[in-house]
């Protein structure tokens, strides 16, 4: 699995430290798991694959197609998103991550009624 790591931070034209902050790794972190020193956990697999629309599958054997399929609506708006200044990136996370707990959030409320 750590191959296809790499693989997939060089067919995204990632630096290490900039593939490893977008799903909240240390850059040094990312190197030890890329040399086989440490391990993905469960969690930080499902992570790399939404983040970076990595087929799961492939993740874990090497079988299949890199990338899962994204609409046209999902691929303009992840062309647009990685157009955009880092400091942009992270407020445009930070309010989507709030966004999605209010949703979460209200639609508990309104199941429990």
């Amino acid at each position: 699995m750590t191959g296809r790591i790499r693989a997939i931070r060089k067919k995204l034209d990632l630096n290490q430290g900039e593939f490893a902050r977008r799903i909240g790794f240390t850059q040094s972190a990312l190197s030890s798991i890329e040399l086989g020193k440490s391990k993905l956990t469960e969690q930080n697999i499902k992570l790399i694959c939404v983040t970076f629309n990595v087929n799961e599958h492939w993740l874990r054997t090497g079988e299949g197609e890199m990338f899962g399929s994204l609409s046209l609506c999902e691929k303009e708006l992840l062309e647009m998103y990685r157009q955009l200044t880092e400091e942009t990136q992270d407020f445009i996370l930070d309010m989507t991550r709030t966004l999605l707990k209010r949703h979460k959030e209200k639609l508990k409320k309104s199941s429990a009624d």
